[in-house]
């Protein structure tokens, strides 16, 4: 390893909802069918026929089947494709796993998201015998230990590393360093470029920008004419392979709490049902673990979103007393992503964090309580501490949500909420 450059590596679950749930389905029966070698889905309600498809195995692609299209669909093009339900259970146990492998190898991990993560892996040069070798040793143990296969990307920065782990797939490792980048990256469709959304693909066009090396080629005032001067900024940067941008691992924190999200699919008005609830839910169950256990409450509430076009957005809401509470955090960030969102444009990404903290061991009950309220935040507070002492006792994956384990709490218990 060449000790003055960085190396980074980005890791990325080969259709992590896919194989997550044909691992699962094997270990509770090794003779059942592999849906990594049929054409198979996840996603959507399987007796109705409602959903959409959350992730596909390589056999289904074939049959020109997308992520993000309805279930009613790709079963017109692939009669016989066998559909199975998410579990967020068994994806957040897998994810977990897969971060803790990560965690042995490298000195800084940074989870982007719950099948994808950055790798630090600069100053690591006497501990393997090369880059190469240190990203075969962790994509193979993943596969031999978790059974699920990885890509592994490495470069000299995040964006190159990123790009890297989305060439061929699965199971591979790829390298795109300064000096490839002209071979491997430039001939690539602009559209490729990490960051580029759909939205933007006709703009491109219309300033005949057809490759990431158009762009690169591009002067910088064309693109900020275009597309805004940050993005022009980021464009041509990305183009020519620049990113100075670090590794962070979790945040020292203790001014907030948080936790984000890159959904599988876009949010849209059509699929709020069935992405929405669940995955609030999962980021406030997140969020408010972490706080039990470290002894902190916090007052303000805040969540925030990315549209596909990387606008953020976010809203936040100041409670009466400090919480902990995951029914307390969930409901709150219900409520302020109704107020947020503008129900049309797609959503990227959703966060969900706690900050204003009080580190207290009780919460004052007000004097103009009502007494049903008091009565259920102390329910939920036996449920949270329950839960908490079962995770402790038999690790993390042992006890989830119910509304977790199907989306049909969106349609029945998750309206209760609203």
């Amino acid at each position: 390893m060449n000790l003055h450059r960085r190396i980074i590596f980005h890791v990325d679950v080969n259709s992590a909802f896919l194989s997550w749930s044909a691992v699962d389905r094997l270990a509770k029966n090794p003779d059942s069918t592999d849906l990594r070698t049929i054409p198979s889905a996840v996603g959507g309600d399987i007796e109705s026929r409602h959903g959409i498809i959350l992730a596909k195995s390589l056999p289904a692609k074939k049959y020109d089947i997308h992520t993000g299209e309805p279930v009613v669909q790709a079963l017109r093009k692939c009669p016989g494709l066998v559909l199975v339900p998410p579990d967020f259970r068994v994806y957040n146990a897998n994810s977990r796993a897969f971060i803790e492998i990560l965690e042995k190898y490298a000195p800084v991990v940074e989870q982007v998201s719950i099948d994808e993560a950055f790798c630090d892996m600069t100053g690591t040069e006497k501990l393997y015998p090369s880059v190469l070798e240190a990203a075969r040793r962790i994509k193979d143990e993943i596969r031999d230990t978790l059974g699920f296969t990885v890509n592994v990307g490495i470069a000299e920065n995040k964006l190159l590393a990123k790009m890297a782990s989305d060439m061929e797939k699965p199971d591979k490792i790829h390298t795109l360093y300064p000096n490839e980048i002209k071979e491997k990256m430039w001939p690539l469709p602009i559209g490729d470029l990490y960051g580029v959304g759909r939205s933007s693909r006709e703009k491109f066009a219309s300033l005949h920008i057809r490759t990431i090396e158009d762009a690169a080629g591009t002067e910088l005032s064309v693109l900020q004419k275009a597309f805004g001067s940050k993005a022009g900024i980021y464009i041509k940067n990305a183009a020519n392979g620049i990113d100075d941008s670090a590794v962070l691992a979790e945040r020292e924190a203790e001014k907030s709490y948080g936790n984000s999200t890159t959904l599988p699919v876009d949010l849209t008005a059509g699929n709020k049902e069935d992405v929405l609830k669940p995955t609030l839910l999962a980021l406030a169950d997140s969020v408010a673990s972490r706080m039990r256990k470290d002894g902190h409450k916090g007052l303000t509430v805040s969540v925030s979103l990315k549209t596909d076009k990387f606008a953020v957005h976010s809203r936040q809401l100041t409670l009466e007393e400090a919480t902990d509470s995951t029914d307390e955090i969930y409901r709150t960030a219900v409520m302020l992503f109704e107020r947020l969102w503008d129900g049309r444009t797609p959503v990227r990404l959703i966060g969900v964090t706690v900050s204003n903290l009080d580190a207290v061991s009780f919460t004052q009950m007000s004097l103009f309580s009502v007494p049903q309220e008091q009565e259920k935040k102390e329910k939920m507070k036996r449920l949270d501490q329950m839960t908490d002492a079962i995770r402790s006792a038999y690790g993390k994956s042992a006890l989830t949500r119910a509304r977790l384990l199907s989306d049909d709490w969106t349609k029945n218990v998750g309206r209760k909420n609203d």
